[in-house]
């Protein structure tokens, strides 16, 4: 009887546990999702490769899913996109507003504010259709390469359904954003620019690599411990 007891008290030390680790890692995830939109004006030259400061914080949204996923489901994992999906349209209505608003007759950076926050339509939607479609997709591609693997070869898995994920994000965002923005953005034109980005996101996919067994082995239940058979069940059907 008392060894039942303990091993029910250890399941509700563990899924607790296994809670806490799962949002501390939502919050990560909505805070670079975010950052990437509103840090990425900016744009740096990386490898001779000119890119947005946001792939700094746009590739934790994968490393984190892949690591959600592999722990606990694509059901789990999808919430992280729904919610970052969400958020984004949050911060977009709050910016907006922010814009919007008469400033200060003391307040001179205005213009700025301006320049800074003010993306246009297009590229919003740009944005959150790339993210929506290339995140579902990543979910799908890796429950599909794990039932292929028979749950092995983790690094294989990451970057599979990392690389193609990242095709079509970048894929999506620059042929939404900038085809026929003029007539010079052509079709051809709009693919010189999505490989060199995109292949500067494959070596950040590769980097990431290490990281994704480190999330993986912090947020998994401590040996001895077990997700319960319920959460687990949960977490495998969508």
């Amino acid at each position: 009887m008392s060894s039942c007891l303990a091993l029910v008290g250890d399941d509700i030390i563990a899924d607790r546990l296994l809670e806490i680790k799962t949002n501390i890692l939502l919050a990560v995830f909505i805070a670079a999702l975010i950052l990437a939109n509103v840090i990425g004006s900016k744009v740096t030259t990386i490898f001779g490769v000119v890119t947005s400061v946001g792939i700094f914080a746009y590739p934790l949204t994968f490393l984190i899913t892949d690591a959600v996923e592999e722990v606990r489901g694509k059901r789990v994992t999808a919430v992280f996109i729904y919610a970052g999906f969400v958020a984004l349209i949050v911060s977009i209505v709050l910016v907006w507003i922010g814009i919007k608003m008469p400033p200060a007759s003391f307040y001179t950076n205005n213009e700025a504010y301006t320049t800074v926050f003010g993306n246009s339509i297009r590229i919003i939607i740009a944005s959150l259709t790339a993210f929506l479609i290339s995140q579902t997709h990543d979910i799908w591609a890796f429950n599909f390469w794990k039932k292929k693997t028979h749950g092995r070869f983790l690094w294989l898995r990451n970057n599979l359904s990392t690389i193609a994920s990242q095709f079509i994000d970048t894929a999506l965002f620059t042929f939404i954003a900038f085809y026929h923005m003029t007539p010079a953005f052509t079709v051809a034109r709009v693919f010189q620019m999505i490989i060199p980005y995109w292949l500067l996101k494959v070596g950040f996919a590769l980097l990431d690599t290490p990281f994704v067994y480190i999330l993986v082995k912090w947020l998994k239940p401590e040996s001895g411990k077990r997700i319960p058979h319920s959460e687990y069940r949960a977490s495998q059907h969508y």
